[in-house]
């Protein structure tokens, strides 16, 4: 028998398991606790799992016990086992009662008030027993969130090429920005406005190293003028919108932020010449990761969507 073959035969789940926790817990007394067994149980999985692979998974230190090189190898393909057997155990659920599932959706809290909440309600509507878990958060830690495996897949902007090779990007639409007032702002009566002549506006915008604010100081840059005047820097969306429906003020927006706003009545979209750029919205996923059928229905309904919103 080859050493695969036999590595194969030898190790269990269930050591792999013993393993994570031990890691995670720092120690084997610990570990033990928290899975309700004996230490002696912990050492022999770990004994097990060193004597299959033939190297060592463990080693001590002031802080407690942490993986070698081998044992975090171990734990990485341990947890994508862990993770494709859950998903697995979720298809046959899904096959048995497919009104029945959850999905785990990572965005930005724009993206989660426009577009994705408009596919949870399609979604929802068809299998009213499903259930949603939305993580609001921005780009670093919701690439960190699919990574570690706590949401299924990301619905995201990309303002450029992905730098992590473990990643799928899948276009969606892309999402223009666009300057609004309120709609009793006497701008929004001009049938074609420059950007220059808004310079000294009250503008309301994000702080500068947001996507939205540094979009706003760029396109007056690029025409050689110095940033707009900030009235109020303030970063959710809706809180501009607000400020903005006053007919005071004035704002930058994705065309999504706009399209399901409650107060979208009260704005007015300005004719910007030239308009100002815009950024593709998609679906990222983790490269060979199993979905789930209903979080795979969940991307199709979305993509139905985005069809509808480019036509």
């Amino acid at each position: 028998m080859q050493l695969k073959d036999r590595i194969g035969c030898r190790m269990k789940l269930h050591d792999i398991h013993v393993l994570m926790a031990v890691v995670q817990a720092g120690s084997m007394g610990k570990a033990a606790a928290i899975l309700n067994t004996g230490q002696p149980a912990i050492s022999r999985s770990i004994a097990e799992l060193e004597r299959a692979l033939g190297v060592r998974l463990l080693e001590r230190n002031r802080q407690g016990i942490k993986p070698t090189e081998y044992g975090r190898a171990l734990l990485n393909g341990g947890m994508a086992v862990f993770d494709d057997l859950r998903h697995t155990v979720k298809s046959i659920a899904f096959l048995a009662d497919p009104a029945v599932g959850e999905v785990r959706i990572g965005c930005n809290p724009t993206l989660a008030a426009s577009f994705v909440s408009v596919a949870i309600n399609q979604v929802s509507r068809r299998y009213p027993r499903a259930t949603f878990r939305v993580v609001t958060a921005y780009v670093d830690r919701l690439h960190r969130e699919l990574t570690e495996r706590n949401v299924d897949f990301l619905i995201a902007r990309r303002s450029g090429p992905i730098a992590n090779e473990q990643l799928d990007y899948e276009f969606l639409f892309d999402d223009p920005y666009l300057v609004a007032v309120g709609a009793k702002n006497p701008w929004a009566r001009r049938r074609e406005v420059a950007l220059a002549e808004l310079l000294d506006e009250p503008w309301v915008l994000p702080a500068p190293e947001t996507t939205a604010g540094a979009l706003a100081v760029e396109a007056f840059h690029s025409i050689g003028l110095d940033s707009p005047r900030t009235t109020v820097t303030v970063e959710p969306a809706e809180v501009r919108i607000n400020l903005v429906a006053t007919g005071r003020f004035i704002s930058i927006f994705t065309d999504s932020t706009l399209r399901f706003s409650a107060n979208r009545a009260k704005l007015k979209v300005l004719p910007i010449k030239p308009p100002l750029s815009q950024v593709p919205v998609g679906i990222i996923t983790v490269k060979g990761r199993i979905i789930s059928p209903l979080p795979q229905l969940f991307i199709t309904e979305s993509q139905k969507l985005a069809r509808q919103w480019r036509q």
